[in-house]
């Protein structure tokens, strides 16, 4: 091996997967590295994953990508968080809100001194709602939107924002603004995946028109059929399905109408959970559930019989197993999106895990001698983060109250991670949540999804005590009424995004409903 440097990267697969793999390893490496993007036009992709978190902005910011650009071309609108409804009773509902809530003073995090206020009140139900503390659920909750950086003379930060979108649409945008001849696509199927002699590295694909397509690092953006990562490497699939029970999807949109919400909207069913998610052009629909405890007709029944507006065909079915590869990174070869592992979109992970997929590979590159301690590394922290989205995801199940189905009493009564136990009884007994290294999810995030899911501290930390009541009064409700100012300045969602260039139909979505 004269020149141990990698030359040539194929990605096997197209998608958002493929084509996020192939814009940033191309804006990062530049033309000293060849990169081949193998797919066929008769494979389709899943393209359901319409909704993102925020960190996908420092992605486009990285690859140069202008924002309103994006969201006309790709019909997206903009994301605050995440409605849950009914996770833990029914007619429950609270907003997994991105962006700060309140303010900390000194070391001691902001909710302890929400906490002591409730507790001094005997309990929530005479004390403002956390909520109330958080911009971008006050904006949520009248439907308005501005990328309002900071609030203006105050110490308080501004609108966090991830966006809606047509992922197949933004798999496109991607596609079609990488640099000329940065990427070579090439159209077909793989037949076979050649593997060399001695260390059983991937050497060749064979396509079926007859074309080889050698490489020295392979990634596979394949989907659900792992082409390489396990038809030819075998790698292992770790199931986790005895904690994230749901096991099938159908997804639809459905016409225009309605309140352009800045919001995903997750909502409980019987077996399952349903997603609402507002396009300009549609709203995208769909329901993950069980197949052990409903049919895949009920199923349908179900999605049908609660939308907004008239379906724009029939309902898209998918099947899946959540969990993960045992190794992402194996041999020469690194998996990526659905080919990597799958946790159901309640949380909008999906295509966040693919940017950090390859942020990690970036940060990790290897020659083409793939050396193991790097692979070992790689393979740590995917699994690290893979298992801290699994706990928080878990999170929504394991915490109910409900017994009307025999969905929600498995999830109520299965066993958890230690990890995740050992979250949920320190926050229980002490109202204090760590986040843990480069984990995910930070402790606002696990704060809500807590307090949400009905999961009460027994007390406060000590220094929230240092304040006096009538300066924890003050301290409250000056916050209150920053927020509040703020938001009453933002304009209402359907109205930026029409200013942003995007038709909306139907007498603006009749976007000033109730949300």
């Amino acid at each position: 091996m004269n020149d141990p440097r990698i030359r040539r990267i194929v990605i096997v697969g197209g998608g958002t997967a493929g084509w996020l793999a192939a814009a940033l390893l191309a804006q990062a490496l530049g033309p000293q590295v060849q990169i081949r993007l193998v797919e066929s036009a008769e494979i389709g992709t899943v393209g359901v994953g319409e909704a993102t978190i925020p960190q996908i902005r420092h992605i486009n910011h990285f690859l140069g990508i202008d924002e309103d650009e994006m969201l006309r071309f790709a019909h997206g609108t903009y994301k605050l968080g995440v409605q849950l409804n009914g996770f833990t009773r029914l007619g429950d509902s609270y907003l997994h809100a991105f962006g700060d809530l309140g303010l900390p003073l000194g070391l001691t995090p902001f909710h302890h001194y929400w906490l002591r206020a409730v507790q001094a009140r005997g309990g929530a139900a005479d004390a403002p709602d956390l909520w109330a503390y958080s911009l971008n659920a006050a904006a949520a909750a009248e439907n308005r939107f501005a990328p309002l950086e900071k609030i203006p003379d105050s110490p308080l930060g501004g609108l966090r924002y991830a966006y809606h979108f047509d992922a197949s649409r933004y798999a496109q945008y991607l596609r079609e603004r990488i640099a000329p001849g940065a990427v070579q696509r090439i159209e077909g199927k793989v037949v076979e995946v050649r593997l060399r002699e001695g260390d059983g590295f991937i050497e060749s694909l064979q396509l079926e028109h007859g074309e080889r397509v050698d490489g020295d690092f392979f990634i596979d953006c394949s989907g659900f059929r792992g082409l390489l990562i396990e038809g030819a490497l075998h790698t292992g699939y770790e199931n986790w399905q005895h904690w994230l029970p749901c096991d099938r999807a159908l997804a639809v949109g459905s016409a225009p109408g309605g309140p352009m919400r800045p919001y995903t909207q997750a909502s409980a069913r019987t077996a399952g959970w349903r997603w609402r998610i507002p396009l300009r052009h549609r709203t995208g629909n769909g329901h993950v559930y069980c197949s052990r405890f409903i049919s895949d007709d009920e199923a349908a029944a179900q999605l049908l019989a609660n939308l907004e507006t008239e379906p724009l065909g029939d309902p898209r079915p998918l099947r899946f197993v959540t969990g993960m590869r045992r190794l992402a990174w194996n041999r020469n070869c690194l998996a990526l999106g659905l080919a990597a592992g799958f946790m159901e979109p309640l949380e909008s992970t999906s295509i966040h895990l693919v940017q950090s997929g390859v942020s990690r590979l970036l940060a990790m590159f290897p020659d083409r001698r793939c050396d193991s301690a790097l692979a070992d590394e790689y393979n740590r922290q995917t699994r690290f983060e893979y298992e801290h989205v699994r706990d928080f995801l878990i999170l929504h199940y394991k915490a109910t109250e409900r017994t009307d189905t025999p969905f929600w009493q498995q999830c109520g009564a299965m066993e958890i991670p230690p990890s995740l136990a050992r979250r949920i009884e320190l926050f229980r007994r002490t109202g204090m949540v760590f986040r843990e290294g480069e984990e995910l999810f930070a402790e606002t995030g696990w704060v809500q999804v807590l307090l949400g899911q009905r999961i009460v501290p027994e007390r406060h930390h000590p220094l929230a005590d240092a304040l006096t009541d009538a300066q924890l009064d003050g301290f409250l409700t000056d916050i209150r009424t920053l927020i509040g100012r703020a938001k009453n300045t933002l304009p209402l969602h359907h109205e930026f995004v029409a200013r942003a260039g995007g038709a909306l139909d139907v007498a603006q979505r009749t976007a000033v409903a109730a949300p």
